[in-house]
């Protein structure tokens, strides 16, 4: 407080800094730039007397000369900016690291996504598969009643009071005056309800009766009528078209099978519609075979890594996978796609059309001209009945070694294909193909375009109609096989014979007929018969004509054909 000259207080007030540069440390502070105009503005703000908080001209090397040392002027103030500058590079460092490391968080929580996704479609690949067979796909006609229709106006008498009045008032004094039992209060509320609903009926009434002799609501009865009708006879000729296919699906017409197949290959697609996989059928009727082609997914569908990591550089770092788990994913998922194939054509044919069913699974990448055969199957019948799906929560029970993931010498989906002697390819990812067990081309093949399973039921359809019976497969392979059978006395395949069918371009030698030879003795049978595809060396067929040899009896490439032309009504191109 400064005095006046008599010593009396005049209401100014002074104020002591405790060292210079005090109020530019205040503001430093705050994050304030303080320079000697802003200090000295912001002194008069705070009701500072100007002339006390200005003194004046300072000698050099003073605080406030803006000599070196002088903390409030330009060269003090680079000072302090210099100071605030050192605390804050490790701000930003820690900041930087901390949206690396969200990041570095944020795209592993994605490549979770991705690991869950095919867990997900691996879990539903491997749901039953729904029969689709004609029984089911039967339609049924139920009729909608007209939304108008009520009680018959007709017929309907007109809403009488009797039928709504109330019961009247109980009394104590049966002999009473009427009109004392009608001032009862609960007795005149039951009558003004019982009035209401009296008047509502009416009125309803004569409203039903109106619209029946209207003739809009004629109309409209007419018209629900025929739609109704033209439901029926939809649901009618629906039905009697699936019947005409059933015939031909018994009688076994190529386009009758290969529809059916292909509802039933679409109809296994539902729960997994957001994996397309589409699988064409081909029947052909010569061996009773559908052969499938099923688009496999593309390979960028399993994750390639399992996470991301932070570097103590701050770079974010990709974590890959090991490429053995990513192509064992991947074959997992291709193992259920086929088996849910392969059963929704086994489910489909009630009949027993099918003798066998081979599908083929193609890999289809843009910008390669030819797709890749990653997986081959060949199965008859009797294989497809004993294969089914797994059930959807075995394989799938998470461990804290694995997870949802197992490997392929453990995944049920795996062994079960490999047990149908399906050709897996052992490494998808570097693009290795396996060879097709047949080709889904021509309906009447030619028969190096056979299977193994075709050419061994192709035989032995040709042999049985040929009255061959009993017969009994020894061995069988891409190339042939060896069977026994039995014929009755009389029929034009008597006693019991030794079988050796081939294909193949190379000409029968005599050796292979001195095997054959052998086996009939082993077997202690009658005869031996060599069918071939293809042709015979003319040493065989010299050999055959020795009296030693004379129970074998051959068959080639131009005898099959006629065989299946007699036999089975459809011809047969020996080879290409």
């Amino acid at each position: 407080m400064q005095h006046s000259a008599d010593g009396q207080p005049d209401g100014t007030a002074t104020v002591q800094f405790p060292r210079p540069g005090f109020l530019a440390s205040v503001f430093r502070e705050f994050n304030t730039d303080q320079g000697q105009g802003q200090g000295q503005g912001q002194g008069q703000g705070q009701g500072l007397d100007p002339d006390a908080a200005d003194p004046g001209p300072a000698a050099p090397g003073t605080p406030g000369d803006g000599m070196p040392g002088d903390g409030a002027s330009g060269g003090g103030g680079s000072g302090d900016g210099a100071s605030g500058d050192g605390p804050a590079e490790p701000e930003e460092s820690i900041a930087a690291h901390g949206r690396a490391a969200a990041l570095t968080h944020h795209r592993t929580l994605t490549v979770q996504a991705e690991h869950d996704r095919l867990a997900d479609l691996l879990r539903r690949a491997a749901l039953p598969v729904s029969a689709m067979d004609f029984e089911s796909q039967l339609r049924h006609y139920e009729p909608r009643p007209y939304p108008a229709d009520g009680p018959q106006t007709g017929s309907e008498a007109e809403p009488r009071w009797a039928d709504f009045a109330p019961a009247g008032p109980a009394t104590a004094d049966p002999d009473g005056a009427p009109a004392r039992r009608l001032l009862d209060s609960g007795y005149q509320r039951e009558l003004a309800q019982a009035r209401l609903a009296h008047q509502r009926s009416l009125r309803e009434w004569r409203t039903r009766r109106a619209e029946a002799d209207n003739p809009a609501a004629d109309e409209s009865r007419r018209v629900h009528e025929a739609a109704e009708e033209a439901r029926a006879r939809a649901v009618r000729e629906y039905n009697e078209s699936l019947e005409e296919c059933r015939r031909a699906y018994r009688l076994s017409e190529p386009a009758a099978v290969e529809s059916l197949l292909e509802r039933a290959l679409a109809a296994a697609e539902t729960a997994i519609q957001d994996l397309p996989a589409p699988c064409r059928a081909v029947f052909r009727p010569l061996t009773r075979t559908a052969v499938l082609d099923l688009d496999l997914p593309p390979l960028d569908l399993v994750p390639s890594l399992t996470g991301y990591r932070l570097a103590p550089d701050g770079d974010i770092v990709p974590v890959p996978r090991p490429p053995a788990d990513r192509a064992t994913d991947y074959l997992r998922l291709v193992a259920r796609l086929a088996l849910r194939a392969l059963q929704a054509a086994d489910a489909v044919d009630t009949d027993e059309i099918l003798a066998g069913v081979v599908l083929n699974g193609w890999l289809r990448e843009p910008g390669t001209a030819e797709p890749l055969c990653l997986v081959s199957v060949d199965a008859d019948r009797d294989a497809l009945a004993r294969t089914r799906l797994l059930p959807p929560a075995t394989p799938y029970e998470e461990r804290d070694d694995e997870g949802v993931y197992a490997d392929a010498e453990q995944d049920e989906a795996l062994v079960r294909l490999r047990q149908l002697g399906a050709a897996v390819t052992p490494d998808p990812y570097g693009r290795v193909g396996v060879q097709p067990a047949a080709q889904a081309g021509a309906a009447v093949p030619a028969a190096p375009d056979l299977s193994a399973n075709e050419f061994a039921q192709l035989v032995r359809d040709l042999l049985t109609r040929g009255g061959l019976a009993e017969w009994s497969v020894r061995l069988r392979g891409p190339a042939g096989l060896v069977a026994t059978g039995e014929g009755a006395p009389g029929s034009a395949l008597p006693g019991r014979w030794v079988v050796w069918a081939s294909r193949g371009a190379a000409p029968v030698s005599a050796e292979e007929i001195v095997t054959l030879a052998e086996a009939v003795q082993e077997e202690s049978a009658e005869r031996g018969l060599r069918l071939t595809t293809g042709r015979f060396a003319d040493e065989a067929l010299d050999l055959t004509g020795e009296e030693s040899h004379r129970h074998i009896h051959l068959v080639d490439g131009d005898g099959v054909s006629e065989l299946a032309r007699t036999h089975l009504g459809l011809p047969l191109a020996a080879g290409r």
